[in-house]
């Protein structure tokens, strides 16, 4: 019997999305900050027992295991990775991460970073080769202060790395592998070959600072899997769009690659309804990340910022602000505020009942009898409505000289206005052709998607059975693969000396098949593509373009990439004349493994009245009292069920919350189509 499993860890909750002969479940089980393994593993036991099954059988039956997971994230916010030595060119020490931010230690120490004596010139050539005796001297130095991993980033290596190349040989002739003492050494080449030097450099030391740990668990997970009886590969999330083994997966890639999965998850839900324009939303434990399909292509971005740290590795683009279910509410200067601190998993939200005394969205929901207190993760958790009404009144309606129920209903008007507000700002920035479809996920985010739809003039969204575990059903659509990039530098002209990018391509084919060979796959079973990084001769700014195979080798090849990249210019200004710049070229390859596939379903015959499972009295507009409300239970609601709002829908993962004016049908796929009333 095939499985497929599908685990993302968040700040409060781990999701699991399984499926085996067709049929599909979901699980989750919160968080465990100290060990993400353990509740890694939980998540699968609770997935086997969705299925009945030992979870040794689960395991050995699973083709792939995919896991996307927090332990970058967590690490950089805890200051808690490698204690780390940097190399850079003796001069550029001022470049390097020492400085505090946001009140935090520094990425590195002050005096763990030294000079090196080298040069390479803009154009790659080297000018002055490293000193063994130097190079050894400063290692030396660096590893006697303390450090665990030594990062090597001079100054144009982007350009020409045979000095770095240089300095990691002379290190480990020094210290071999099976030394005592020995440590990493991280080089920025091999972690970004593109312009930006301080953006390099920082990319290699978050890369070097949460790698330690983040191997370490992660191989340990893979142990566990196998002392479990799982035969295949631990295949781990990236935030590029692809999975690989942990082998391959370099630590930088792993950050934010749970909401990048969402992010993909929603192409494919777009693809499934033939959408090319749609805006997605998370909002879970701990935050609420804003994304965007345009054109069919998700949000991108050539220079992300990890942490408060630009770097120049690209990666999928995720807006996130701290607005989740577990978001603290407390009042500053006699005024609301919701965010961005939040509860998490540990001591999590006042109802909870595990420490937690601040007050959260989540307890707002669960006093204004939108949650269901008896009904969390379908009654595996039950809550404590009292404690979450004791927190808010204490915290926020003493304070504010509000009632209870009117302070729990602040809290969530200024959450959805917090979110809604947040998506309108990205879909102005999209830019859509027409208007978006909403995909709303995450455990809290149906929760609020009317409201903070209606703030950000969103009328149509979807909600699929498994949207509080989406960004594990997204990993669940995820191929193996791995991206290369080379930095060519070249005039991008019809008739123009192109074999730099020949070579560069070629150069990454043959690695690309390599690496997949070592993932188990034939060459036939690899899938490759381009992309281009162009800028204008006069301009700074990088745009990133598909190019078809072998472009570079004919006239008409060149000439349609050109158009492509004027076209793609011109929203910055550039483009309309004058040379393009074909900066670096990269390759992205792509092995196949077993997803999970959709059915359509035919109409049900039985009325909306069957999924009915009760009313509860629930506070929904600002100054009025508790009305009844209509409770439904999704499991029950079918193809062809509407109802109108106010109402809830309740599973056993999320709540779904349709106001006055939504209604909410549920089509073919089992999903819900939420849309507002046309107004009279």
């Amino acid at each position: 019997m095939a499985c497929t499993i599908d685990i993302d860890t968040g700040g409060t909750f781990t999701d699991g999305f399984f499926t085996r002969d067709g049929r599909v479940e979901t699980a989750k089980v919160l968080t465990t900050p100290h060990d993400l393994t353990e509740c890694f593993l939980e998540c699968i036991k609770a997935g086997a027992m969705k299925f009945g099954v030992p979870v040794e059988d689960f395991l050995y039956d699973a083709e792939v295991i995919r896991f996307s997971n927090t332990i970058g994230t967590n690490t950089i916010i805890q200051r808690n990775g490698s204690k780390l030595g940097l190399l850079l060119t003796s001069g550029k020490e001022n470049l390097a991460p020492v400085r505090s931010h946001e009140g935090q230690e520094p990425l590195v120490a002050l005096d763990m970073v030294l000079g090196v004596q080298e040069a390479v010139t803009v154009n790659g050539e080297v000018v002055r080769a490293v000193d063994e005796a130097e190079v050894l001297r400063v290692a030396q130095e660096l590893i006697d202060r303390g450090a665990r991993c030594l990062v090597v980033a001079f100054a144009n290596s982007d350009r020409n790395p045979a000095n770095e190349r240089a300095a990691k040989d002379i290190i480990k002739r020094e210290f071999p592998r099976d030394y005592l003492g020995s440590v990493p050494v991280v080089l920025a080449s091999n972690i970004s070959p593109r312009s930006g030097e301080v953006e390099r450099i920082n990319a290699a030391v978050i890369n070097a600072y949460i790698h330690a740990k983040l191997v370490r668990l992660l191989y340990k997970a893979g142990e566990s899997l196998r002392g479990r009886m799982f035969r295949k590969t631990l295949l781990i999330g990236h935030n590029n769009g692809t999975v690989a083994r942990v082998a391959k997966t370099r630590a930088i890639n792993t950050y934010n690659s749970g909401p990048a999965g969402g992010l993909l998850g929603a192409e494919w839900i777009g693809r499934l309804y033939g959408v090319r324009d749609l805006l997605t939303a998370d909002m879970g434990g701990t935050s609420f990340d804003v994304g965007y399909i345009r054109a069919g292509a998700p949000s991108y971005t050539l220079a992300p910022t990890i942490e408060g740290f630009p770097v120049n590795v690209p990666m999928l683009a995720i807006r996130a602000i701290g607005a989740g279910g577990g978001s603290i509410a407390h009042v500053s200067n006699g005024r609301l505020a919701v965010g961005p601190q939040s509860a998490g998993a540990l001591p999590g939200p006042a109802a909870f009942d595990l420490g937690g005394t601040e007050p959260t969205v989540t307890d707002a929901d669960v006093a204004l009898g939108i949650i269901d207190a008896d009904y969390f993760l379908g009654g595996a958790m039950r809550l404590k409505q009292k404690k979450a009404v004791d927190a808010i009144e204490e915290k926020i309606a003493r304070p504010l000289g509000l009632s209870a129920a009117e302070a729990a209903f602040r809290i969530k008007q200024a959450v959805d206005e917090h979110m809604g507000l947040e998506l309108r700002a990205v879909r102005q920035e999209a830019g859509f052709a027409s208007d978006p479809l909403l995909v709303v996920y995450g455990g809290a985010g149906p929760t609020h998607c009317c409201d903070y739809a209606r703030i950000a003039g969103v009328k149509k969204i979807i909600v699929t059975p498994f949207s509080s575990v989406f960004s594990a059903f997204g990993s669940s659509t995820l191929d193996v693969g791995h991206l290369y990039y080379r930095r060519v530098d070249v005039p991008l002209e019809i008739g123009g000396d192109m074999r730099p990018v020949s070579n560069a391509v070629a150069s990454m084919t043959r690695e690309a098949l390599r690496d997949l060979r070592g993932e188990g796959f034939a060459e036939n079973e690899v899938t490759t593509s381009l992309e281009l990084f162009v800028r204008a001769d006069s301009g700074a700014a990088e745009v990133r373009i598909p190019a078809e195979p072998g472009f570079s080798e004919t006239p008409s090849g060149q000439e349609a990439t050109l158009q492509r990249a004027r076209t793609a210019l011109r929203p910055n200004g550039d483009g309309n004349s004058g040379r393009i710049v074909l900066s670096a070229v990269g390759l992205r390859a792509r092995a196949p493994v077993p997803h999970h596939s959709v059915t359509r379903c035919s109409p049900t015959s039985a009325g909306v009245t069957e999924a009915v499972r009760g009313r509860r009295p629930a506070l929904l507009r600002e100054g009025g009292g508790r009305a009844e409300t209509f409770v439904y239970d999704m499991a029950r609601l079918a193809p062809g069920h509407t109802l109108s709002g106010p109402a809830i829908v309740e599973s056993e993962s999320t709540t779904v919350l349709i106001q006055p004016d939504w209604t909410l049908s549920v089509d073919e796929y089992g999903n819900c189509v939420i849309e507002e009333a046309e107004k009279e």
